[in-house]
């Protein structure tokens, strides 16, 4: 016994100590680096699974809901504070992963009342979401919301369902359920 422990190496000649030393050394080099080749993979993937809001003003969120698709559009309106929107934003995921001919967006409407987009960012890689998500960037929801819908008081929920096809839009101003959304769409085919 070494007085620190085990000796680390066999007593043998001193080249046959250094070589092993040398050998141990390149093994824990190779195992720390795909310790932390692991680590970064994992980053990357967690990262990935999540979209990346993008912060829009209404000029843009205009030329997204007049947008021809072959899709029909589902627009949610919503806010990080608004327990029926986070209520309710698993319906919309799930719809837009199963159903290719549905585009969804999700529009945060946070930023009128705190303008520091990153609740927003973390919420949305905390949940998780694979909708596309937008901020929208505008303070005064007056001058806006009637762009959106003239049936709008502002109050969230709400959703505009749009079928570019065929010119239908249907406004809702409310938490929808589990079915709701489905049948909404279905009118609007």
């Amino acid at each position: 016994m070494h007085a620190l422990g085990p000796k680390p190496y066999k007593q043998a000649s001193w080249g046959t100590q250094e070589k092993l030393g040398t050998t141990f050394a390149i093994i824990r080099i190779e195992r720390d680096m795909k310790k932390l080749l692991v680590i970064s993979l994992l980053i990357t993937v967690i990262t990935a699974q999540a979209q990346q809001a993008e912060i829009v003003k209404m000029g843009q969120l205009q030329e997204i809901m007049q947008s021809k698709s072959d899709q029909i559009q589902v627009i949610n309106f919503w806010a990080t504070w608004c327990a029926p929107c986070v209520k309710e934003l698993p319906l919309f995921e799930k719809l837009g992963q199963e159903r290719s001919d549905i585009k969804i967006t999700l529009v945060s409407m946070d930023l009128d009342l705190d303008p520091n987009p990153d609740k927003v960012h973390k919420f949305v890689a905390r949940k998780k979401l694979q909708s596309r998500v937008l901020i929208l960037d505008e303070k005064d929801p007056n001058s806006y919301i009637n762009n959106i819908d003239k049936n709008w008081s502002g109050a969230l929920p709400a959703t505009i369902i749009i079928n570019s096809k065929t010119g239908q839009r249907k406004f809702v101003e409310k938490e929808l359920h589990e079915g709701e959304l489905e049948k909404l769409i279905a009118e609007m085919q």
